[in-house]
């Protein structure tokens, strides 16, 4: 026997197999406080929610539909009990606790404990934290529930909820749509507003857990939005809204207390922000949010709505429902006799006291249903009406593949199938999980292994219209699929409540510019940066990079940082100011000792050109000649060919030159002793032919030099990086640094020998000694050289060519000129001193 009833308002229908289901009838609930020393009072409903009948009388008009479908359950006739969950948990509990054990007076057991249950599914609850409550307690006995509206994702956990679930998206879906809006118009500094409930608190879990996994956006805010009208806490939370730069605003929150929110947004006038709304109030009734109160803020509004769905003939089932006139209020109070009265705002006979002298009408039954102006006749935007009808007809058609199954080839023990005089709620949820149709409509209706139908949303926005009316119109729709989530958006019907029309900037930092990159602030999300110029050398050429990048070894940062370039090259070139003047220089230097030699060779018989060895001065001349001509290969483009040539040239000419000024300062000295008594047999070694063999000899010791260096590590072509960073020095590496080391130590030890014998015999007569001016001349070659080697070593890049060169034409002007100075002097302007008298002296003559 049972103990007792609960007192729930409810809707009935008789048959073979009865569904459950549970609805929002009534927008509030009064329960009293339980004192558990009195039988506790049965709690009351009151605020009649239209569009909750109207989902209550979508499952009454499906199964009537199912009924009429000979090829659906053929021969079974389904009913249905209903029941109204307030939107309170205690009342859904007790609702569907009943129409799991039913509210019968007797259960009567046999000895098989055989007979059907209440219900053999239950079609609901809409919210999520009763659907929890429920499930844990349901799940136990594997009875299947289907919910249309319960949202939360910790449904998901198949494992925990086995009998679960759901024709709509779960909030980890939804959530994931969001993101993608966010990143379609580039919104990454949000606010997020959640409700206090298990709906609320797992998406705002969701959202922190995404959004920490894709970067996509960060939360400026995070706030909980009370359950009750907590005044203080709306006027704590809508401050911290004003004060926060981010522009965007999600709100996940039931739309009957989403009112209490926008109340205190309007008494702070917070104006300018982008609302997105969850499925919970993105379609709501027009007169409870879309009012011209709140339309000054809320216009504009993006949310994720159900998917919208077709049911034909529902209209015409719906204007066919007549209430009870003969309906007891002692028990069961009738939905549709309360509907009846909130529609047409009239009470059933007896009235109650003092409705009649208040001006109340007595409701007659007779009433014109199309005469009601609230949604509840509107079947143009069915969206959790759609889920609903999804949910009964998931239930039918696993009841009728159950029922299909052949003996013997059951997927039960022994191969059996179920009966359904011996139904079991486990036994219906085997076919739940496999269940695969579809609609009318064209939808395919399938659960994966969570019990989560394939997701699809559409993307609503609200219109504000000029002539002050208001719309929710469909802007696109958010798919998932096994590679993420599609969203596709028309922004052309897309209404933006901003003077620009256009979409807001909603970012804590502005996008670094091209050049610069990011630098997060300490302890802020990482939305929230810095941007830092990169250094020399780096580049970012996108927007938000975390880095600058280097630039590959030839090339270099423009001055913006945004782009590689070719670094500079740098080399002696022809074209630069030094190089002009250098190569000019050389030329000179050429000219002038083509000059000479060719004043040489006109005087080739006068005196002062005979005397000291004149087949030594011309061969002087050449070898200046080709010092100053092999500058000019350290000028331009280093090539391989140069480079190999350039030391060679240098190292060759300048010994050659070297060797004859030694020959010839050896020569002045053997003619000085060949004067003088019993001398003359010095002279032997000094003919024209051993001079033309020492001078050869100590050439070819240098060219034996430059060739061994030549071949074992020869001078290439180089490009360094390390004088400048932003510049490429083209220049010729030595390859052999001893190479380079012995050829400059030859000529230098050939110069000093020169220097050191002209420099002793320095005192002879002057009428026939050019032992001074070779000694003048060797210390200028001498001290250019000494200079030449820790400059050269000093100076980077062409600065190196350009000292070396330098060096070559410095030291080959003053050989030049303290050599053959002199004698063009007397040649071209004192003739009178170019006798033999002048010039010999005493008779001796080279």
């Amino acid at each position: 026997m049972l103990q007792g009833q609960f007192d729930l308002n409810g809707m009935y229908k008789t048959g073979d197999v009865i569904l459950g289901g549970l609805f929002q009838i009534h927008f509030f609930s009064s329960v009293a406080i339980q004192s558990f020393t009195s039988q506790p009072q049965q709690p009351t409903c009151s605020g009649v929610y239209a569009l909750g009948f109207k989902l209550a009388q979508t499952m009454a008009f499906a199964i009537d539909e199912i009924n009429r479908n000979s090829n659906l359950l053929p021969n079974v006739t389904l009913g249905y009990t209903l029941y109204d969950s307030c939107q309170e948990l205690g009342i859904g509990f007790r609702a569907a606790l009943s129409l799991a054990n039913s509210q019968e007076e007797k259960i009567i057991l046999n000895g098989t404990c055989s007979g059907n249950p209440s219900v053999i599914g239950i079609v609901g609850d809409p919210s999520s934290t009763p659907s929890i409550a429920i499930s844990n307690v349901l799940g136990l006995y594997r009875v299947p529930m289907v919910s249309y509206f319960a949202t939360c994702s910790c449904l998901s956990d198949h494992q925990k909820y086995p009998s679960f679930f759901r024709t709509i998206p779960s909030d980890a879906f939804q959530v994931r749509a969001m993101i993608q809006i966010l990143k379609h118009f580039g919104w990454t500094w949000v606010g997020l507003l959640v409700t206090d409930d298990d709906y609320g608190l797992h998406a705002a879990r969701s959202f922190h857990s995404e959004l920490s996994l894709s970067g996509e956006a960060c939360l400026a805010y995070t706030e909980v939005l009370p359950w009750n009208k907590d005044t203080d806490e709306l006027r704590r939370i809508v401050a911290v809204m004003k004060k926060s730069t981010a522009r965007v605003v999600i709100v996940f929150e039931h739309y009957s207390r989403v009112i209490n929110l926008m109340e205190e947004v309007v008494r702070q006038n917070l104006t300018g922000l982008q609302w997105i709304a969850s499925e919970s109030w993105t379609v709501t009734v027009p007169d409870v949010l879309q009012t011209p109160q709140l339309m000054p803020y809320l216009g504009g509004t993006l949310g994720i709505a159900i998917r919208r769905g077709e049911i034909p003939g529902l209209r015409e089932f719906l204007l066919q429902i007549r209430p009870d006139l003969h309906h007891n209020n002692s028990y069961g109070n009738s939905m549709v006799n309360q509907f009846w009265e909130f529609a047409f705002q009239c009470r059933f006979a007896p009235a109650p006291a003092g409705w009649l002298e208040g001006g109340g009408a007595i409701c007659t039954g007779q009433e014109n249903l199309e005469n009601v102006d609230n949604e509840f006749l509107d079947v143009s935007n069915l969206r959790p009406e759609y889920n609903v009808y999804k949910a009964v007809y998931a239930l039918a058609y696993s009841l009728d593949d159950m029922l299909r199954c052949k003996p013997g080839r059951g997927p039960f023990r022994g191969n059996s199938c179920a009966t359904l005089q011996s139904l079991e709620p486990w036994q219906l949820l085997y076919y739940l999980e496999r269940v695969n149709f579809t609609t009318p409509f064209g939808d395919q209706v399938s659960f994966d292994e969570n019990g989560d139908v394939e997701p699809i949303y559409d993307v609503m926005n609200w219109l504000w219209l000029p002539d002050g009316s208001t719309k929710v119109q469909s802007v696109g729709e958010v798919k998932g699929s096994g590679e993420g989530e599609e969203l596709i958006l028309d922004e052309n019907r897309i209404f933006w409540n901003f003077e620009s029309k256009k979409p807001p900037r909603s970012v804590c930092s502005e996008s670094c510019p091209p050049g610069t990159h990011m630098v997060r602030e300490k302890g802020k999300p990482q939305c929230c940066f810095d941007c830092i110029p990169c250094s020399e050398g780096k580049i970012t050429n996108k927007s938000n990079s975390l880095e600058c990048t280097s630039c590959p070894e030839d090339f270099w940062s423009n001055p913006q940082r945004d782009h590689c370039v070719p670094k500079k090259t740098e080399f002696l070139s022809y074209h630069d100011p030094l190089g002009i003047c250098l190569t000019a220089t050389s030329l000179l230097g050429t000219f002038v000792c083509a000059v000479v030699l060719g004043i040489f060779i006109y005087h080739r018989r006068t005196p002062i050109v005979r005397a000291n060895n004149s087949e030594l001065s011309f061969q002087l001349l050449l070898s200046l000649k080709l010092c100053f001509l092999c500058s000019l290969l350290f000028i331009g483009r280093p090539r391989l060919w140069t480079c190999q040539l350039r030391h060679a040239a240098f190292g060759i000419s300048f010994v050659l030159c070297v060797s004859c000024i030694l020959v010839k300062t050896m020569v002045v000295l053997a003619v000085f002793k060949a004067s003088k008594p019993g001398g003359g047999a010095s002279l032997k070694w000094f003919g024209a032919m051993q001079q033309r063999g020492t001078v050869l000899f100590l050439t070819s010791i240098q060219a034996a030099i430059c060739t061994t260096w030549l071949v074992s590590s020869s001078p290439t072509p180089h490009k360094n990086t390390q004088y400048h960073n932003d510049k490429i020095v083209y220049e010729c590496a030595v390859g052999s640094t001893v190479g380079f080391a012995v050829l400059l130590g030859y000529i230098g030890m050939l110069a000093v020998l020169s220097f050191l014998i002209a420099f002793l015999v320095r005192n002879l007569p002057d009428s026939f000694n050019e032992a001074k001016l070779i000694t003048f001349s060797m210390l200028i070659f001498c001290a250019v050289w000494v200079a030449f080697v820790p400059a050269y070593v000093s100076s980077p890049g062409k600065l190196a060519d350009a000292v070396e060169v330098f060096a070559i034409l410095a030291s080959s002007f003053g050989l030049l000129i303290t050599l053959f100075g002199p004698k063009c002097y007397i040649i071209l302007l004192r003739p009178e001193m170019n006798t033999k008298k002048s010039i010999m002296g005493r008779g001796i003559e080279s």
